[in-house]
């Protein structure tokens, strides 16, 4: 079980699944998937001294929405290391699109969100861990594509008790090769409640999005082509 799997595999009954939720709309739409496919889901947060804390508030709201039998936040404070816009408060989130990697990016952020996902995974027999992972309407993060997805999913087989005596771990990342829109659509069918989540890099204190960071953007626009109305209260629309 080495592949990432972008086709959802349905459980079979008591099979569980950690799944990770950010607080935004793709991990919430991942979490009513694994749900729908039949897993005991156990939603996993991290809290990693990211500046848009406040998503936190709306992962837990998620995880209870969505019926996760458990909710975990991890403390993983990554700010110490910088060299993010959402770990390091004096670097600014880009308000408009740049070229190559955005500054946005987190070093590191979902190879150690997946290793602790594994951990999890493994001390609860769970096989499946679940992530939002996506590489067409994203911001060109390096570790969302799949083929960092297939090679974490080789290395959590190597390198685990369960990997080599046990039945394997899967790392199902469903919405690899979905449109924003298509995601949207997804989650309205299984009732996500997007009023719920925050996509937003840079909110306020009382989590309005700001509307113009690379996350507002690729929300507002998914609402759009999806044809649904966007529940987002944000500081300022954008145009």
């Amino acid at each position: 079980m080495t592949r990432p799997d972008t086709e959802l595999r349905k459980a079979t009954p008591g099979e569980k699944a950690v799944v990770l939720v950010s607080g935004g709309l793709d991990s919430a739409t991942v979490l009513a998937l694994a749900r729908e496919a039949g897993y005991a889901c156990y939603a996993l947060s991290i809290d990693y001294g990211q500046r848009h804390h406040i998503e936190l508030e709306a992962a837990q709201r998620i995880a209870r929405s969505l019926g996760a039998l458990a909710h975990r936040v991890i403390p993983l404070d990554l700010s110490w290391i910088g060299g993010s816009a959402l770990t390091d408060r004096t670097i600014a989130v880009p308000n408009a699109p740049v070229p190559g990697i955005p500054v946005t990016y987190v070093p590191a952020r979902n190879t150690l969100f997946l290793s602790l996902a594994l951990g999890w995974a493994e001390v609860l027999g769970a096989s499946d861990i679940f992530i939002g992972a996506n590489a067409l309407d994203y911001s060109g993060y390096p570790d969302c594509r799949p083929e960092f997805i297939e090679a974490f999913a080789l290395l959590a087989n190597l390198a685990t008790r369960q990997g080599i005596e046990g039945p394997g771990f899967r790392i199902q990342a469903p919405l690899m090769r979905l449109r924003k829109a298509e995601i949207i659509q997804t989650g309205v069918r299984l009732g996500v409640d997007y009023a719920l989540t925050l996509s937003c890099y840079d909110p306020d204190d009382r989590g309005a999005a700001c509307g113009r960071c690379d996350a507002c953007r690729l929300r507002a626009q998914g609402f759009a082509a999806a044809g649904i109305a966007d529940p987002t209260h944000y500081q300022s629309k954008l145009s």
